[in-house]
C-alpha cells in the first residue's frame, strides 16, 4: 500500500507541474501580448485555455481517486488537499491570462492610447511569483513560499500607482475612457495573478508544515 500511494503521489506531482507549466506559458504570452500589443499572440492564449481546463479536471479527479482508494494520512493527506486547492488557483490564473488576452484584442484599434511602461516591471514581478510558487510546490519549500508572500505587496503598490496614472488619463482625455479602462482591467488581472501565486505559496506552507497562514501577516 505504501509503495502504491507513493507512486500515485509522484504522478500527481507530475500532473500539477504540467498544469502549472501550461498556466505559466499562458501568463507569459498574455503579458508579452500586452507589452507588444500583439493581437495574434493574444489569440493563441485564448486558444490554449481549453487545455488548461482539461488538465485541471484530470488533476482533481486524480486527487479524489487517491483520497477514495488510499485514505492517506499525515503528510500525504496534506499534500493531496493542498494540490486540490493549488489546482483550482492555477486554473484561475489561466482564466486571468485569458482575460488579459481578451483586453489586448479589444485594444487593437486604440493606437492613440499608450500602454504604461510601469506595467512591464509589475508583470515581471507577478510572473516571477508564479514561477517561484511552482518551484515551491515541486520542492516542498516553505522558505521560498514565505518569500513569495512578501512579494505580493510590491505588485499591489505598483498596480495602485498605475491605476492613479490611468485615472488621470481618463480625466485629461475622456475620449479614451474605454481603452484606458481596459488597460486598468489588465493591471487588475495581473494583480490577481500575484494574489493567486500567494495563495499557492500559502498552500505549500500548509502542505509541508501543517500550518494555515492565510489571512495572517508574517512577523
Amino acid at each position: 500500500m505504501t509503495r502504491h500511494i507513493e507512486r500515485q503521489i509522484e504522478q500527481l506531482k507530475e500532473k500539477i507541474l504540467r498544469v502549472g507549466t501550461l498556466v505559466e506559458e499562458a501568463i507569459s504570452k498574455s503579458i508579452s501580448a500586452v507589452i507588444n500589443r500583439d493581437a495574434s499572440l493574444a489569440q493563441r492564449v485564448l486558444a490554449s485555455d481549453e487545455a488548461i481546463d482539461r488538465m485541471e479536471v484530470e488533476v482533481e479527479e486524480e486527487c479524489l481517486k487517491i483520497l477514495a482508494l488510499y485514505q492517506p494520512v499525515a503528510a500525504d493527506l496534506r499534500f493531496v488537499i493542498a494540490v486540490l486547492k493549488i489546482n483550482n488557483d492555477l486554473e484561475r490564473m489561466g482564466d486571468l491570462a485569458k482575460n488579459i488576452a481578451k483586453r489586448v484584442a479589444q485594444l487593437e484599434g486604440a493606437t492613440t492610447v499608450e500602454i504604461p511602461p510601469e506595467i512591464r516591471p509589475m508583470a515581471m514581478q507577478a510572473e516571477e511569483m508564479v514561477r517561484e510558487c511552482l518551484a515551491a510546490v515541486i520542492n516542498g519549500d516553505p522558505v521560498l513560499a514565505r518569500r513569495i508572500r512578501e512579494q505580493d505587496d510590491v505588485v499591489d503598490d505598483a498596480r495602485q500607482k498605475i491605476r492613479k496614472r490611468l485615472l488621470a488619463g481618463i480625466k485629461d482625455h475622456p475620449e479614451n475612457v474605454e481603452a484606458l479602462l481596459r488597460v486598468n482591467s489588465i493591471t487588475k488581472h495581473i494583480e490577481r495573478i500575484a494574489d493567486m501565486a500567494t495563495n499557492v505559496a500559502e498552500d505549500v506552507i500548509y502542505m509541508v508544515e501543517g500550518e494555515i497562514v492565510r489571512h495572517r501577516v508574517d512577523e
